[in-house]
């Protein structure tokens, strides 16, 4: 049994490295998973490859099987997909997803691992983070049969929403993006797309994604009378200016927020994490969802890649990482 690995480290603020590492020998109801892919989220991870979370979030913002602290040096991530070498019999050979950061074997509790069902392709599935955190967020907006809604932001989180809300009855979605090339994969989830200024307005409910100042007034501006906003952006350390003196009060308008850290307490009671993380993999099966997945690097070529990613030198959502047999 091979007991050695590769992990991406953050050495410091901008700089990645590749390292190699032990792994304890699996132990009764652990796994040895090789990893087949794994993905970058975009928001969450280009900030901690700068160095931007906030001192006072640094625990808050810990991933499942980090290793290190914030700012650096920090092992992160957590859209892995690999298949299980060793561990229950039930799970043997089986594809699976887990929330480990990027590395090429791994060894964790056979509970740390979702079994990604039949009908997602493995490469898709990297997208169960995303997806679980949308489910959340729909959770935690309780959409009505009927509602006119907008989603300001087309990144991973917020098309992953938009894609989800079209399939609820009766409901008017529109992705809402500064980026006109948006407008391409808001046809492929099945949504209609608007620049800023074209969004319609009178919405019942606005899901906001944009992490920035600008889409969380226009998501307010959206807003008919006694609307609500779905904050999902997570802004790190930088602070934002909203007009609350204008309509927000004559409006009766509300903003809410919503994190995947913890299970909405609108869902249904007794709802646990590994729940909704079988509910998304299981909405994974929609072929739609390949356009959240903007490009492919080697794993070797991550500490490169990184840095391009984060610059905005690459383009796109969600940067799929793939990992060759040893």
């Amino acid at each position: 049994m091979d007991l050695t690995a590769r992990a991406f480290w953050l050495r410091s603020p901008g700089h990645g490295e590749l390292r190699k590492v032990e792994l304890p020998e699996p132990g009764d109801g652990e796994v040895l998973v090789r990893a087949l892919y794994s993905g970058v989220s975009r928001g969450t991870e280009t900030l901690v490859f700068r160095g931007g979370v906030p001192e006072s979030q640094h625990a808050a913002m810990r991933a499942p099987f980090q290793e290190g602290d914030f700012p650096a040096p920090v092992k992160y991530g957590y859209l892995s997909v690999g298949q299980v070498e060793h561990g229950p019999a039930e799970l043997l050979g089986r594809t699976v997803f887990c929330l480990f950061p990027h590395q090429n074997r791994y060894v964790v509790p056979a509970s740390a691992v979702t079994v990604v069902p039949d009908s997602v392709p493995a490469g898709r599935a990297i997208l169960a983070g995303t997806v679980e955190t949308a489910v959340n967020a729909l959770w935690d907006a309780a959409p009505q049969v009927g509602d006119r809604i907008a989603v300001v932001g087309g990144g991973m989180i917020g098309c992953s929403a938009a894609a989800l809300l079209a399939r609820h009855p009766g409901v008017r979605v529109q992705l809402v993006d500064a980026d006109p090339e948006r407008a391409e994969t808001a046809r492929a989830l099945g949504v209609d797309f608007a620049l800023p200024g074209d969004a319609l307005g009178e919405c019942d409910l606005v899901v906001h994604a944009s992490a920035t100042e600008q889409g969380l007034v226009r998501s307010l501006e959206l807003l008919a009378l006694e609307g609500t906003v779905i904050e999902l952006s997570w802004y790190g350390d930088r602070r934002v200016t909203l007009p609350l003196g204008e309509a927000f009060h004559s409006r009766r308008l509300t903003i809410r927020s919503s994190q995947v850290g913890t299970v909405s307490p609108r869902a249904r009671s007794g709802r646990t994490y590994a729940d909704r993380l079988a509910v998304a993999l299981e909405l994974l099966a929609e072929p739609a969802f390949d356009a959240l997945i903007s490009g492919e690097s080697a794993f070797e070529d991550l500490p490169d890649v990184l840095p391009r990613l984060a610059s905005g030198e690459l383009k796109g959502m969600c940067h799929r990482v793939l990992y060759t047999a040893d």
